[in-house]
């Protein structure tokens, strides 16, 4: 059973006449990574941040279809449906989020962890502590800083700025992690700690990751999705994908032809 099934799912921006997404059928498996990839424009980074409605910060956009999620106790829910603020809060808890460059709020290491554990209610000292604690560990950080949790994470390398993104969206708990070219900004040994780090996440979590990188996206994905103009033209095992297309665009961007 997926934990997010995406269902004849068109998404149009305000003032566009054209939907950017377009009739979109496509699961997110459950602890799996699943690699959306395809040229520039054609719908990767706006499928990706329909999934926690990341969108309606920006007012206007239009939905339709269905953007199912299935949670641990296989309770089914619209996701599309949600409308009040304090639903999208907990949507986007159990369905994170990290970003293509890093983002670390103008604060503390440790602040930054139990930012979303506060929202969450948890004020006890000792549960934060240790959550930081844990959210750092899994996070491949907490050798780094532990000495340094009161400093600013505005002095962390960008690799490690990201790592503490990640631990930020781990603390909460999260069913879905979405990455959207999480390493784009980052050189190639920080590259390499953050997909060793999805690779072993996924243990506890489901995985989307957006990529332009094909090798990245054959190394560590289980699933592969082909995007072209705004159209899913393929989605199978990443092996499949990469070795046996089925259609012939996909070979052609796989192989280089265009993109």
């Amino acid at each position: 059973m997926p934990v997010l099934n995406i269902k004849k799912f068109s998404f149009t921006y305000p003032g566009v006449d054209h939907p950017s997404l377009k009739n979109i059928n496509l699961p997110i498996k459950r602890n799996a990574i699943t690699a959306l990839i395809g040229p520039s424009g054609c719908g990767k980074s706006t499928l990706l941040r329909s999934m926690n409605r990341i969108h309606d910060l920006y007012p206007g956009n239009k939905y339709d279809g269905k953007i199912e999620f299935i949670d641990s106790n296989k309770n089914v829910s619209n996701i599309l449906d949600i409308k009040k603020e304090n639903e999208f809060i907990e949507l986007r808890q159990k369905i994170g989020m990290i970003f293509q460059k890093p983002t670390p709020f103008p604060m503390s290491i440790f602040d930054n962890v139990a930012y979303g554990l506060k929202i969450a209610g948890i004020k006890n000292k000792t549960e934060l502590a240790d959550r930081v604690e844990a959210a750092l560990k899994g996070s491949a950080l907490w050798k780094e800083v532990h000495d340094r949790l009161d400093k600013s994470a505005m002095g962390l390398s960008g690799g490690q700025q990201q790592r503490l993104c990640i631990a930020r969206a781990v603390a909460v708990k999260p069913e879905v992690l979405l990455f959207d070219e999480p390493t784009s900004a980052l050189d190639p040994i920080s590259t390499g700690a953050i997909e060793e780090l999805i690779v072993e996440l996924k243990k506890d979590v489901s995985i989307a990751i957006v990529t332009h990188n094909m090798q990245q996206a054959s190394r560590i994905s289980d699933y592969t999705a082909f995007m072209y103009l705004g159209d899913l033209i393929e989605f199978d095992k990443t092996e499949t994908i990469f070795l046996n297309p089925k259609e012939q665009k996909t070979e052609d961007y796989i192989t280089g032809r265009f993109g």
